[in-house]
């Protein structure tokens, strides 16, 4: 349920500022699974094992939920790189 809230609170933000919607793609983009186009179901989703490192790193448990601001913030700094 709170990754449900999470999404409704970033789809919120880009209703109230859209070309944040541009950063939050770039970033869906990068935590693609390297070879999604080879498994099933053919969509770029993010790796699992990847995903939960980023959140243990980021937040000391695997099963946690970043906050808004915080997925926010990355998507802007991922934004201004090249």
């Amino acid at each position: 349920m709170a990754w449900i809230r999470l999404l409704i609170a970033l789809h919120w933000r880009v209703l109230r500022w859209p070309p944040l919607a541009v950063d939050l793609v770039r970033v869906a983009w990068r935590f693609r699974h390297r070879h999604w186009y080879r498994r099933f179901p053919f969509l770029p989703l993010p790796a699992l094992g990847y995903t939960r490192w980023r959140l243990y790193t980021a937040y000391g448990s695997e099963t946690a939920v970043p906050p808004a601001e915080d997925v926010v913030a990355f998507a802007r700094w991922v934004g201004r790189q090249p």
